[in-house]
């Protein structure tokens, strides 16, 4: 994970090279909180792939690069 300042930034680092996927900060952390917000809780259990699917789709992160195996 590269953290950058602009479009501009991550274009010029790129140089020329196709990039991954990018998101913002504030995506970053929804991700983060939807995918950890329960891992403390006593009764946790992993989530299902449909439910990290859901939780994905929900933010909108779809294509070739968000499919889980």
């Amino acid at each position: 994970m590269n953290l950058f300042r602009s479009e501009g930034h991550i274009k010029k680092w790129l140089n020329g090279r196709e990039p991954g996927a990018t998101l913002t900060a504030v995506k970053l952390s929804e991700l983060a909180d939807a995918w950890w917000h329960d891992r403390l809780a006593t009764d946790w259990v992993p989530h299902t792939r449909d439910q990290n699917r859901a939780i994905l789709d929900h933010l909108g992160l779809i294509g070739d690069f968000w499919r889980l195996p």
